[in-house]
């Protein structure tokens, strides 16, 4: 069985976005949620995930992971406010995992080309992907 991880910060609102959309989804697949902080992980056991928290949780998952999936913070260090260290998103940016990435512009990234939608569009397109991937 594949593992998908969710990796997410802050109160973990999109982490347990995803969670929830995963999990209705029902997909042969082990769903662990790893928040930079307890809140976050909180959020995403509720929605379902198994659960951990913290730098070397995420590392350790991301290790074991065959899809990771978050904001697209989690592959770049001190984002989030500083919660994803330089060695959560080395570990993310050179997991052997295939990376879905939300395209959220708080941690001041920008992707061109990537057109204006609503978090819950991006969510669902990520879901779609990681339905995918999973095939």
């Amino acid at each position: 069985m594949k593992t998908v991880l969710v990796l997410d910060g802050q109160g973990g609102g999109v982490g347990r976005a995803l969670v929830e959309k995963l999990v209705a989804a029902q997909l042969d697949c082990r769903i662990v949620g790893v928040g930079t902080n307890a809140m976050a992980t909180n959020a995403m056991l509720k929605a379902g995930a198994l659960g951990a928290t913290g730098e070397n949780a995420a590392i350790v998952n991301a290790r074991k992971a065959d899809i990771i999936v978050g904001p697209m913070g989690i592959v770049l260090a001190n984002s989030m406010m500083g919660e994803v260290s330089p060695a959560m998103a080395a570990a993310v940016g050179g997991a052997d995992a295939a990376r879905v990435l939300i395209p959220i512009t708080q941690c001041s990234t920008y992707v061109a080309g990537i057109s204006d939608k609503t978090l819950s569009s991006f969510i669902e397109d990520a879901v779609e992907k990681i339905k995918q991937l999973l095939q």
